[in-house]
């Protein structure tokens, strides 16, 4: 009898030491999806949904997940933190979601981080873009589908310094929460590397929402700066550059915008040329490479055929989760035997991962942190759009404008050298149409 007890109790031991069993085929693999449904971040968010639903359908109607069709379930960031992280668990606890798709702001995803923990879900940090996620804490559930604030940064601050090396300068208008405080550390920690001598001469973090920028452009139009950066994005981007063209400040000092490209057809012909702008990431639905091949114009044609509008950096950030979710999924499944992989082993299946995405490859690290290209370009107006369209720009490698695997970014922006500006592997294009 004893030896019956001793034998259960080391089988016990072996099965919680084991790694998770694959499971069988559900009848639908629940995917929550946590975006902007509401407030002035929705015209970044909605998109991101209505990306989802359109690749979602076309997913599913080759077959879903090894055989198993996709439902998604929306959950509104917009409603706040603490509305988010009740639905984000519901959504997993009550509607049974062994996925989830958080978030946008860089402050949901840190919220969010140890709630997938906690809940053991499969979590796709499918646009935040604060770089300390992974390199201030290892989250075993969750993964990144794209690049972080220091690869996007970094490539700015090159194509600045390429494009106007000799500005003195510089003031910062960003919005005043996690992205917009790091990003713009970030960028100033290689400012510092780079062109020490750059005077900063206003450091402007206005409350994220805000409807009026005039005291922030008053103080602009004063000091005069040769270099405006901004990180801002969705309704709070295009309310700042509404109300700064309305006062010539556009005209008055070199826009630097990163996140621009999301804003460049709601703008209209409010963007003058000469504005510095960016798309987190290589996303650009005209992509120098990439505009012509058959995944683009289909991709292109269905979004613009659905929305009314072209595509913009959100929803090629939704088709790079919603893709790598499908690949990580084939991945683990052939790791499984054929069978229904478990969570675990479906996380197990991202590390180490590349993926074909609409414009190049993502590839996924051991540190669940994913790289790609970075694209930048400067405005212009031409008679085929009624809106900026990129020229002059630089694609980039993901690789050499990512932090090192097991550094910090911060530390690596300090001491950044002044030959990663001209260095060979970044490619340049003009605009053509």
């Amino acid at each position: 009898m004893v030896r019956m007890k001793w034998a259960a109790a080391l089988a016990a031991a072996a099965m919680l030491g084991a790694p998770a069993l694959a499971q069988d085929k559900p009848k639908e693999l629940v995917v929550g999806i946590a975006t902007f449904l509401s407030g002035p971040a929705s015209v970044f968010g909605v998109p991101g949904k209505n990306a989802a639903d359109l690749l979602i359908e076309e997913l599913n109607a080759k077959g879903g997940v090894l055989g198993v069709p996709v439902k998604p379930v929306y959950v509104d960031e917009g409603a706040g933190t603490n509305q988010l992280l009740s639905e984000y668990r519901r959504v997993v606890q009550e509607q049974g979601a062994q996925v989830m798709f958080g978030a946008i702001s860089s402050g949901s995803c840190n919220a969010l981080a140890p709630v997938a923990e906690d809940l053991k879900v499969v979590n796709v940090m499918w646009d935040c873009g604060t770089q300390t996620i992974f390199e201030d804490g290892k989250w075993k559930y969750s993964v990144r589908t794209q690049a972080h604030a220091g690869a996007e940064m970094m490539s700015t601050l090159l194509y600045l310094m390429k494009s106007k090396p000799d500005f003195k300068t510089i003031a910062v208008v960003n919005q005043d929460y996690a992205w917009g405080r790091e990003s713009w550390a970030l960028f100033q920690a290689g400012l510092k590397a780079l062109k020490p001598d750059v005077k900063v001469v206003a450091e402007l973090f206005p409350k994220f929402g805000a409807p009026d920028f005039s005291t922030e452009i008053t103080r602009l139009s004063a000091l005069r700066p040769d270099v405006v950066l901004s990180t801002s994005w969705g309704g709070d981007l295009d309310t700042f550059v509404q109300q700064a063209a309305a006062r010539g400040l556009l005209k008055q000092s070199t826009f630097v915008l990163p996140l621009a490209e999301s804003s460049l057809e709601r703008l209209g012909n409010v963007l003058p040329e000469g504005v510095i702008i960016g798309g987190r990431g290589d996303h650009y639905w005209l992509h120098p490479k990439h505009k012509n091949s058959p995944e683009m114009l289909s991709f292109v044609k269905k979004y613009k055929d659905k929305t009314g509008v072209y595509p913009i950096y959100p929803t090629f950030h939704m088709a790079q989760a919603v893709i790598g979710l499908a690949k990580a999924y084939e991945k683990a499944g052939q790791a499984a035997g054929e069978k229904w992989p478990s969570k675990e082993q479906v996380i197990a299946a991202f590390e180490g991962l590349e993926f074909k995405s609409l414009t190049g490859t993502v590839s996924i690290r051991s540190d669940h942190q994913g790289l790609e290209d970075q694209l930048l370009g400067t405005t212009k107006r031409v008679p085929d759009y009624p809106f900026a369209v990129y020229d002059k720009m630089a694609l980039y490698p993901g690789k050499l404008v990512t932090t090192p695997l097991g550094e910090k970014s911060l530390e690596w922006f300090a001491k950044v050298k002044p030959d990663l500006v001209t260095d060979k592997s970044i490619e340049t294009f003009d605009y053509s149409k």
